[in-house]
């Protein structure tokens, strides 16, 4: 196969954080281009799909997005959506503190464990439109991802759009990347 030639791709990615975090939001605004002011939460998982082309790969990708709910009791049920998945944001909510701990101590630890062991992960600091009320600061974020090894660290805002795009984007780049033959 030449350079010139395009490749096809399918990747299965999820979202993964605590309830609320904005996972369901960010999936929507990447998507759909919108935002829903009243939660919802996620039941099981959604799946969702999304078909992109990456100039640079010259590659169309079709992505398979599992928008698994964070909730406890869905603890069990939730590790078989892992199986495959080739890349995940793992997303906190900049306003609460504790859906950042949960990052390394719960979220990062499934993923590592029941995902593909070459899957790629970044770390998503969500809600930055609320940065009156951030209790997260960036460099506390920054800092995680380097200790944890995420391929990247970004904050977004799921209501305004702000590096929703550059998030998804960045995951797939890096997904490719490691995934070329």
């Amino acid at each position: 196969m030449t350079e010139k030639e395009e490749r096809i791709w399918a990747f299965k990615l999820s979202v993964l954080g605590d309830p609320a975090v904005g996972k369901t939001s960010l999936i929507n605004r990447y998507i759909e281009h919108s935002f829903e002011k009243d939660y919802h939460p996620t039941l099981g998982v959604n799946i969702l799909t999304k078909e992109i082309k990456i100039e640079e790969f010259n590659a169309y990708v079709r992505l398979i997005f599992w928008d698994i709910a964070g909730q406890d009791k869905y603890e069990l049920t939730r590790q078989m959506f892992f199986e495959g998945c080739h890349g995940c944001l793992l997303v906190y909510d900049i306003t609460r503190y504790s859906t950042f701990d949960s990052i390394k101590s719960k979220w990062l630890e499934d993923f590592r464990k029941f995902a593909r062991p070459d899957g790629v992960y970044m770390l998503i600091g969500n809600k930055v439109d609320l940065k009156d009320s951030n209790t997260v600061p960036s460099v506390k974020g920054e800092a995680l991802a380097k200790e944890i090894k995420a391929s990247d660290f970004i904050e977004t805002s799921a209501k305004s759009g702000d590096n929703v795009e550059s998030a998804f984007k960045n995951l797939v780049s890096r997904v490719l990347k490691k995934s070329r033959i």
